[in-house]
């Protein structure tokens, strides 16, 4: 199992400030508090940056992407198709309410999302998302490809198996029975759509993120 991509949020404005080192404390500080600022990191020492300089350089401001990626690596990659969709999943907690969404790569409009569900894993999230994905694409006739920036999902996808350690109860019996519907699906079903993996180091994150992982 995939680990969570792991981030820290600094938060200039709540009932607490400073830098956290996960979702649910942030969300904690910024909870029913009116005009909270703050936004999160992939390390700490550049939440900790931020947080010194002050809001105005983050908020509401979206920095361009760099890749650490040499030239001759980004090259050999290339840039993404835009004819696509983009899938993502975010937890709050392992296991956690989770939510899944798709979006449209070229206009980064949002085409589905479902959630939040009790008790789930991101790698869950992530299978649900693409064979959500799928079935739309399939109902549309469309020839869009998916992206999703989780290859434990793809696997799951590809071996028509949703490999999760996570244990049933009555809390996540909803969210266990639309894993049921997806692998009804795909054992139903025929599909020629293309499930690729998005190229985080060489374009940033996937734009169906959610921005809080």
């Amino acid at each position: 199992m995939t680990k969570t991509k792991k981030k820290y949020y600094t938060v200039w404005k709540g009932h607490n400030t400073g830098v956290f080192e996960s979702w649910d404390d942030c969300k904690a500080q910024i909870k029913d508090f009116k005009g909270s600022q703050y936004k999160s990191f992939a390390s700490f020492e550049a939440a900790k940056t931020a947080y010194k300089a002050g809001p105005k350089d983050f908020i509401g401001k979206s920095k361009k992407f760099k890749s650490e990626l040499t030239k001759e690596q980004l090259k050999k990659i290339g840039q993404p198709n835009l004819n696509s969709i983009c899938v993502d999943a975010a937890v709050s907690g392992n296991p956690g309410k989770l939510e899944y969404r798709g979006v449209d790569t070229r206009t980064k409009k949002q085409i589905f999302i479902q959630g939040p569900f009790e008790e789930g894993t991101n790698n869950i999230g992530e299978f649900l998302a693409i064979v959500h994905g799928l079935a739309l694409l399939k109902q549309k006739a469309s020839n869009k490809i998916i992206y999703t920036d989780s290859i434990t999902a793809i696997s799951w996808v590809k071996k028509k198996n949703c490999n999760t350690k996570l244990k049933r109860t009555e809390k996540n019996k909803p969210l266990f029975d639309l894993v049921n519907r997806a692998l009804k699906w795909l054992m139903e079903n025929n599909y020629s759509t293309t499930i690729v993996k998005w190229e985080t180091k060489a374009w940033g994150e996937i734009p169906a993120d959610f921005g809080r992982k």
